[in-house]
């Protein structure tokens, strides 16, 4: 695997050459235009022949010798990949770089909101081996706790299934198209409405063919906290052989009134979920200051406190495949695709910028007069999110959401990591 950042003058004949990779292969691989525009600080995927990078965490007995064994290399291939590694004194806790054929394995979750069946159709063939849990985003909840379908999205669960994809229910509290703490702690709060909503989503799986339900509860009351874990609790019962997929907001510590995150309590809702996916997104968050959507310093950390509470072969995290546009005066904020957030910087002639302390990619231009900031995902964050995976030996990623074109994450999964299916 080649990562080509592009200099000023470049072009992608020079790049073809270089790493003799086509012109073709190179656009198809990173969505450019057929023009073959570059920007300075772009970063190109270039797949090749040479074997996956494996990161680990040095445990104490760890060796050389063995470590080949485990990986299925040899010493002298994973001394030469660290540089200044002092292969007879290994230090715990040091991470280290294993070239390897036993690629990284992990499941794979996408959500989809339901649109234009052909659409929605294609972007399931495109992706079908690469994920591995569909998250269907089409339900929603009465005030007296009923849950109902929003789309028809009985095509989408259908052709999943056909395609060795699990589709799961996403049920979110949302009324006019934004998350309400009132709706959900209204429902938690009434043990006939928590009823009403774990028979009706326990109904609607089975009747509709789904093989699970993903609960997407946000900003539920800081007081309902253990009412949550009732209503998980009754609903996990329910579901029996169903999965139940549990969606929690990322944080470092436990604040238990903070009207964001104070109702999630990871370890008792790990212990009742089957999965559950840390959403380590929205770091720079729509509406707030230009930040990078997802810093991985600060994935790192939000990781770190979770397995604290939560099973590693339990827990994914989230990853963005979108990158947000801010007005730098206002912070109103265009949430776009990462493919669109690349190529616009290209079309404006934006040179990108790369953030070594967050791992991101980001740039600025004017637009009217008005000064924008654009902070998006690239090749070389979306390696770094997969090295977290690795290092901490979790149970995957999910994506949000799958109408947001991310070519060169989808090409580095198909070729660096194993999906399993359930």
């Amino acid at each position: 695997m080649a990562i080509h950042v592009v200099r000023s003058g470049e072009s992608l004949w020079k790049i073809s050459t270089m790493y003799g990779v086509s012109i073709q292969t190179i656009i198809a691989i990173n969505g450019l235009s057929s023009s073959g525009a570059l920007v300075p600080g772009l970063a190109l995927y270039l797949p090749d022949n040479t074997l996956p990078i494996r990161t680990y965490k040095i445990k104490a007995g760890d060796v050389i010798w063995r470590l080949a064994q485990q990986f299925n290399t040899n010493p002298s291939t994973i001394i030469q990949a660290n540089p200044g590694m002092n292969p007879y004194r290994l230090t715990v806790g040091q991470n280290i770089a294993i070239p390897s054929p036993v690629k990284l394995a992990i499941r794979t979750l996408g959500f989809i909101i339901p649109s234009t069946i052909s659409t929605n159709i294609a972007t399931l063939h495109a992706l079908a081996n690469q994920l591995t849990y569909l998250a269907v985003v089409a339900y929603s909840i009465t005030v007296e706790g009923w849950a109902f379908n929003l789309a028809d999205d009985s095509a989408i669960v259908s052709r999943s299934k056909q395609l060795n994809m699990t589709p799961l229910l996403v049920v979110q509290n949302m009324t006019q198209g934004d998350f309400s703490a009132e709706l959900i702690g209204r429902v938690l709060a009434n043990p006939a409405y928590r009823k009403n909503l774990t028979d009706s989503l326990v109904n609607l799986a089975r009747q509709r063919g789904f093989g699970g339900v993903s609960i997407d509860f946000e900003f539920i009351p800081p007081e309902r906290r253990q009412d949550f874990i009732l209503f998980l609790t009754e609903l996990k019962k329910a579901l029996g052989n169903l999965i139940l997929h549990v969606n929690l907001p990322a944080k470092t510590k436990d604040l238990p009134t903070n009207r964001i995150i104070g109702a999630y309590d990871y370890a008792a809702i790990a212990k009742i979920a089957d999965i559950v996916v840390v959403m380590t997104m929205d770091y720079g968050y729509a509406g707030g200051p230009p930040d990078p959507v997802s810093p991985t310093n600060w994935m790192e950390q939000v990781i770190q406190y979770s397995l604290s509470q939560i099973p590693h072969a339990k827990m994914q995290i989230a990853i963005p495949l979108y990158g947000h546009d801010k007005m730098v005066l206002t912070n109103k904020t265009t949430v776009l695709s990462v493919l669109l957030a690349q190529n616009q910087a290209i079309s404006k002639w934006a040179s990108i910028q790369f953030d070594n302390a967050s791992k991101a990619p980001w740039y600025r231009y004017w637009q009217g007069g008005t000064e924008h900031v654009v902070w998006f995902e690239d090749i070389r964050s979306y390696i770094e999110m997969y090295k977290l995976v690795d290092l901490y030996q979790l149970a995957g990623t999910s994506y949000w959401q799958l109408s947001f074109s991310a070519p060169q994450n989808w090409a580095y999964l198909r070729n660096n990591i194993l999906v399993r299916k359930r």
